[in-house]
């Protein structure tokens, strides 16, 4: 019978060892968001676009519109975006943008990503563009971020 008890209170030591270290394991792989994000966004009417999104400490960060058809505008300039994480694995980040229309103008309006980390090198959720200029509604879709590579 004695032993049984050592037996029984040698599990719940092994348990709570187990325990200990895969919360450990879990907050040690919060994924980063700093760094550099290629970001894939596709409105609901299908239309596409591209940005990369350079998060910094302190919420702070930037977007830079990733289209071909800048070569004929000229390189696009950065503007100031803000992030902020939630509970759990969510994250949100947010900014103003100019999307070209055609070759005649601009779309300026503020992107809004309400997403989560699918893995440490994934985040995706749903966007939406409010524009800035007009009685338009915003438009809504959804996004895929992935770590930018070097090249």
């Amino acid at each position: 019978m004695q032993h049984l008890g050592v037996a029984n209170s040698c599990r719940v030591i092994l348990m709570l060892i187990f325990e200990t270290c895969c919360v450990a394991l879990t907050q040690a792989q919060s994924p980063n968001m700093i760094g550099s994000w290629n970001v894939e966004i596709t409105f609901a009417n299908q239309d596409h676009r591209s940005l990369r999104f350079d998060a910094q400490g302190v919420g702070k960060g930037s977007f830079l519109l990733l289209d071909p058809r800048l070569k004929v505008w000229g390189p696009a300039k950065p503007s100031e975006a803000k992030w902020t994480r939630g509970e759990g694995n969510s994250v949100t980040f947010s900014g103003a943008v100019e999307f070209l229309l055609g070759n005649v103008g601009r779309d300026a309006g503020t992107l809004v990503f309400k997403g989560k980390f699918e893995t440490p090198s994934l985040i995706t959720g749903e966007v939406e563009f409010a524009p800035l200029v007009g009685e338009r509604p915003s438009k809504h879709g959804t996004f895929k971020a992935v770590p930018a590579g070097d090249g």
